[in-house]
This record gives structure tokens, C-alpha cells and sequence, in this order.
């Protein structure tokens, strides 16, 4: 696995998306849909909590259990989370703390495929940053 998009290089991802992700209070029901609609394809990283998808080409991503409430029904906007590739999660993090963003979730090893962590812009939109490492644990 070459970073966090199995099979593709991480060679000039630096600071591009490489990864997306689906948040979902019934990810059994979001894995039947998106691979009924989208011929997507899913493979169980962490039993019952992530699966990786294979969209067929373009980026890949993953889905997730929901770490909290879903949104309510009036929200204005629910969508897909994005990671971009970064040299280092720290000090991309650091960057973008300065600049006034905030931790969403902290950063956390993905086994064997690299370091992650979540933050929020300075409208509250979350954006993933990930490190390739696979010395991850």
C-alpha cells in the first residue's frame, strides 16, 4: 500500500486530495448504496468501523462509522470528508494552527498505511491531512 491510496504513488500528491471519506451512522447501508449505484467496491480494514472503496478509477476513500450525531435533516451542507497528502502531519498541522484552524480529531496512526488527523478552517469545515508512513502504528 503506497500511502493511503492503495496501489496508486504518492509521488507529486503533496498538498493534493488522496483520499476521501464517508461518514455514516449505518455504514451496512451506505456500503449496499454506493455499491448498487456506483459499482464501488469495499474491502473491511477495521472490522466494523472502516472500509476502504475502490471507486473504479480517480481517488479512492474510505467509510466510516459516524463518530457522532448525524446531521440534522435542515443542515445545510453534509458531505464527504478529504485528506490531502502531506510531507508531515506535524508540521502541516502547526501551519495551519497558526492560520487559525482547530483539531477536529487528533492525530491518529493508520496501521501500516500512515498518520492522520483532522482539522477544521476557519468556517468549521473539517479537511483531513495525511502523512504516508508505513512504520504507522
Amino acid at each position: 500500500m503506497s500511502g493511503i491510496v492503495a496501489g496508486h504513488s504518492t509521488e507529486n500528491t503533496m498538498n493534493h486530495p488522496v483520499h476521501f471519506e464517508i461518514h455514516g451512522s449505518d455504514p451496512d447501508a451506505l456500503l449496499k448504496f454506493y455499491g448498487d449505484v456506483f459499482g464501488w467496491s469495499f474491502t473491511n480494514y477495521m472490522p466494523g468501523e472502516y472500509w476502504l472503496i475502490d471507486t473504479k478509477g480517480g481517488i479512492n476513500g474510505g467509510l466510516m462509522k459516524r463518530r457522532g450525531p448525524a446531521p440534522g435533516p435542515d443542515a445545510p451542507v453534509n458531505a464527504f470528508v478529504c485528506s490531502l497528502g502531506v510531507e508531515s502531519v506535524d508540521a502541516m498541522l502547526k501551519k495551519a494552527l497558526a492560520a487559525g484552524a482547530t483539531i477536529a480529531l487528533p492525530k491518529m496512526a493508520i496501521p501500516n498505511v500512515g498518520w492522520q488527523v483532522y482539522i477544521k478552517d476557519l468556517d468549521g469545515n473539517i479537511l483531513g491531512l495525511h502523512q504516508p508512513d508505513p512504520s504507522a502504528r
